[in-house]
């Protein structure tokens, strides 16, 4: 994807502006669906306006009648009106070494970025909301919509829900907060992220940080030789790489001593980012992470039918010869981990407390004098009834999945998905599909697949967000 950034282009005003005060007018409310109608751009350099210009934009689509009410913008205006590819070079001159600002910026900011990817282009700009510093500039008003600030106030917006009028009264709400006492301080940390440049490594520059991409991914800390000193996952990059500078902790410590370069993976999806990160982790070994540090999972929990009959579940370390010989059917980092996870399943399986470990005494367990066991320990309870209870705690320790199968999440643009495999009970690994293409079948999603090594970490990152996303697809 090329950049409008890497483009020689020229200076339509002078290098003193600051900021480019930003309204779009649009079909709805979603950047990857909706389109512009309307944009304005209004040059100031913090005490006055020094431009502005504006244009009708043709989306190329229906606008509904519930726009059309709120703006006035027909499909008659926008028939004749140039298309957003005829007037993009426009808008990058006039947006050229300026902070982008908008009332609700992340608004107006996605729809000018989505319509430059939808070009193949990708528009970065520094960005300011004035929601943001408004609500820091004047505490305890009871609405920070543009409307209300402009009544309050007393400024005068002569064509509202137009997009120049909007500019216009936005550019007169960024004076007045830049007219009041530490409200260029409170702009200049949102400008960046709320980094002191002080805080930064020394070869890490705001600029740096601010060409982040915003998207979702997995990124990477170098030192000074190359190396990879911490992986980080993320679903907009650029912020959490600034989290990390913003603070002053141990770990923000390090980063700022060790860190020489940041390189980055974009995935798109939440749950490749989550995979890839635990994968990276565990191959690269980073000095400074500590979640996920453990390379293998040597504690195993296992099952066996005793010479009486009865299920068991025994907790071990075990090497990966002796593993072989089990009927292994969790794995776990941590000694501690696993215990708990058979603890949990005998209380709720009402299981013995000898049938769940790996060398149990003949006489009853501690659990049957204060009858939270059936008694099988006491020959109280015969093998198949206790083997019933016994089959939904293998159930519910087992982490390996019953089917194969692949999710569908969003991909690293609009028009592509990520595709994560579940085979043989398994992670398998991850790729991508176009939208367009015309095979989404188990076999065409295969050929998309680049595996990767499967653990129980992955099997439980898979497990959760299943469990908590909404915006994925099942093909089984």
């Amino acid at each position: 994807m090329l950049s409008y950034e890497l483009l020689n282009l020229g200076n339509i005003v002078s290098k003193e502006k600051k900021y480019a005060i930003i309204d779009v007018e649009t079909t709805g409310g979603r950047a990857s669906r909706h389109r512009i109608t309307e944009i304005a751009i209004v040059l100031h350099d913090g005490q006055r306006v020094l431009d502005r210009w504006s244009s009708l934009v043709n989306p190329e689509t229906y606008i509904p009648a519930g726009i059309t009410e709120l703006t006035g913008i027909t499909q008659a205006m926008v028939a004749d009106a140039p298309k957003f590819y005829e007037i993009a070079k426009e808008v990058v001159e006039r947006t050229q070494d300026a902070i982008f600002v908008a009332h609700n910026a992340r608004f107006d900011y996605s729809f000018v970025q989505e319509e430059f990817r939808r070009l193949g282009y990708t528009y970065m700009r520094k960005h300011l909301c004035t929601v943001r510093l408004s609500r820091k500039a004047f505490p305890g008003f009871p609405s920070y919509s543009l409307g209300r600030l402009c009544k309050r106030l007393g400024i005068t917006n002569e064509a509202r829900h137009r997009a120049l009028g909007d500019a216009m009264a936005t550019a007169e709400l960024l004076g007045r907060i830049l007219a009041k006492e530490d409200s260029q301080a409170s702009a200049h940390e949102m400008v960046n992220l709320g980094i002191k440049e002080s805080l930064l490594p020394k070869n890490i520059s705001l600029d740096k940080i601010h060409a982040l991409p915003e998207g979702c991914g997995v990124y990477y800390f170098h030192d000074a030789s190359g190396e990879v000193v911490y992986v980080g996952k993320s679903i907009h990059i650029k912020k959490r790489v600034a989290e990390h500078f913003a603070k002053k902790t141990d770990k923000a410590r390090k980063l700022q001593q060790q860190v020489h370069e940041i390189t980055y993976e974009l995935t798109g999806s939440e749950l490749i980012a989550l995979l890839l990160e635990s994968y990276e982790i565990k191959r690269l070994r980073p000095r400074i992470n500590r979640a996920q540090k453990v390379r293998n999972f040597p504690f195993v929990v296992h099952s066996w039918i005793n010479e009486q009959g009865y299920r068991c579940f025994g907790v071990d370390q075990v090497t990966a010869k002796e593993r072989k010989n089990l009927e292994v059917i969790s794995e776990y980092p941590k000694l501690g981990h696993a215990k708990n996870a058979v603890e949990r399943a005998r209380r709720h399986f009402e299981l013995c407390d000898h049938f769940c470990k790996s060398h149990a005494p003949k006489s009853p367990c501690f659990y049957f004098h204060l009858k939270q066991c059936l008694g099988a320990c006491a020959e109280q309870e015969a093998p198949e009834a206790y083997n019933d209870r016994a089959a939904g705690a293998l159930e519910y320790l087992t982490n390996i999945f019953e089917e194969d199968f692949f999710v569908l999440d969003q991909g690293r643009t609009a028009e592509e998905y990520a595709v994560v495999q579940v085979k043989d009970g398994n992670y398998y690994g991850f790729g991508y599909l176009h939208k367009e293409s015309q095979e989404e079948g188990p076999e065409a999603l295969e050929g998309t697949i680049k595996t990767y090594p499967g653990n129980p970490e992955t099997r439980r990152i898979i497990q959760r967000f299943l469990s908590k996303a909404k915006s994925y697809k099942i093909v089984r």
